[in-house]
C-alpha cells in the first residue's frame, strides 16, 4: 500500500470489488489502470487454483486503508472451513517478502490451510514495521494500534473466507515475532497456538527509557520459539544489537519464555534433545496446563535470517542445517493444537 501526500487532491472511483483513489490530473490513466486491474484481479481465485491476493480492512494509516495478503490453497472450498496461519513480517520487510522467505504458501498448498500475511505501517509500501511495545521505530513511538489491526485482519478473513476459528495460528519473525508475543498476550483468545522466531517479549529503547514487557497473557498459549545462537540483531542472551550498534535492549529469549511457561502452568523442569548433528537443540517444558506446551529450538551458528530453504538451501551440502525448514516445524507444531 503506497502512501501519498494527504494534501494532494484526490478523487475516488469504485469498480465492482475494487476502489481506487487518484489525483484529478491523472484521472483517465488511473481509470484505465483500474479497469485492467479489476479485470484481472478477482476477489477470490478460481476453485482448484492456488493464489495469493490482497485484501483491505477499514483501519487507516495516513488516510490509506491498511492491507494484508491472503493465500488460498487449491483445495479451498467455501463449504469446508480450513485452518488459518497469520504470518507477520519483520521490520523493514513486507507481506510479499515474508511469503517469499518463509515458504508458507507452498506448504499451505500441500497441507490445506489458509495463510494471511498482514502489512505493517511504512513509507510508500517500504520500511514496514510493527508496534510490539518495546520495538520498533515509528510504530512504537506513535503508539500504532497493531493489536487492533491484526484483530481486524483476523475478523475480516473469517468473515470473507471459510476459516476454522478453532484453528487460527500466528507466527512472525524478528519485530514480527515480537508482535506475536504481544498479540498472544492481549488477544490470545483468538488463537490456538503461536510461534515467535528471532524475537523477545520485552526490552527498552535505551538505558534512559522504561522497560516494556508484554502484559500478563489473557490465557495459556501453546508456543514454539526459534532463535539462532549467532543472532547479532536480537541476541539470544539479550542486550543490545551487535549488528547495528543500537542502544535498544532486548530481553534474553529464556526470560521471555518464562512468562509463557508460568502462564501455561508448566513444570520448572525441561528436557533438551539434539538434532542435526548437535546443531539444533530442542528444549521442551513439560506438564503444562491443557496441553499448552512450550518448545524452544536453538540453532548453532545461525544468525538473523528466517531458517528455511530460501536461505538454508544455499548452505554447503555437508552443513547439518542444509534445507532446515522452520515453516514445516512450525506447522507441525500448530496442527497439534486446537482452541
Amino acid at each position: 500500500m503506497s502512501g501519498r501526500n494527504r494534501d494532494t487532491e484526490l478523487s475516488e472511483i469504485r469498480l465492482g470489488p475494487c476502489k481506487w483513489r487518484f489525483a484529478r490530473g491523472a484521472r483517465i490513466l488511473s481509470l484505465l489502470a483500474s479497469m485492467v486491474l479489476c479485470a484481472f484481479t478477482p476477489a477470490l481465485p478460481p476453485p482448484g487454483q492456488a493464489a495469493t491476493y490482497e485484501a483491505k480492512v477499514d483501519v487507516r494509516f495516513h488516510g490509506f486503508r491498511r492491507t494484508y495478503g491472503v493465500h488460498l490453497p487449491p483445495s479451498y472450498n467455501s463449504a469446508r472451513p480450513l485452518p488459518m496461519v497469520v504470518v507477520i513480517h519483520g521490520a523493514f520487510d513486507t507481506a510479499r517478502g515474508m511469503e517469499r522467505f518463509t515458504g508458507f504458501s507452498a506448504l499451505a498448498d500441500q497441507e490445506d490451510f489458509i495463510v494471511v500475511y498482514p502489512n505493517g505501517i511504512g513509507i510508500l509500501g517500504f520500511l514496514q514495521h510493527w508496534n510490539a511495545g518495546h520495538c520498533c521505530g515509528k510504530a512504537a513511538a506513535d503508539g500504532i494500534d497493531d493489536v487492533g489491526f491484526l484483530t481486524k485482519v483476523i475478523e475480516d478473513a473469517c468473515a470473507s473466507l471459510a476459516v476454522d476459528r478453532r484453528r487460527i495460528y500466528m507466527t512472525g519473525f524478528s519485530n514480527g515475532g515480537m508482535m506475536v508475543h504481544r498479540f498472544a498476550a492481549e488477544r490470545g483468545d483468538l488463537l490456538a497456538a503461536v510461534a515467535p522466531l528471532a524475537a523477545t517479549a520485552g526490552g527498552r529503547q535505551d538505558n534512559k527509557a522504561p522497560e516494556w514487557v508484554i502484559p500478563d497473557p489473557v490465557c495459556p498459549m501453546p508456543l514454539l520459539a526459534m532463535h539462532g545462537l549467532a543472532d547479532a540483531n536480537v541476541p539470544f542472551d539479550g542486550g543490545t544489537s551487535r549488528a547495528h550498534g543500537s542502544t535498544r535492549q532486548f530481553w534474553p529469549v529464556k526470560r521471555s519464555l518464562a512468562i509463557w511457561t508460568r502462564r501455561n502452568g508448566c513444570s520448572m523442569a525441561c528436557v533438551t534433545r539434539d538434532e542435526r548433528q548437535g546443531k539444533v537443540h530442542i528444549t521442551t517444558w513439560q506438564d503444562c496446563t491443557s496441553g499448552a506446551n512450550v518448545v524452544l529450538y536453538t540453532l548453532e551458528g545461525w544468525g538473523h535470517d528466517w531458517p528455511g530453504p530460501y536461505f538454508t538451501a544455499k548452505l554447503d551440502a555437508q552443513d547439518p542445517l542444509r534445507d532446515f525448514n522452520a515453516a514445516r516445524i512450525v506447522w507441525d507444531f500448530f496442527k497439534g493444537h486446537t482452541r
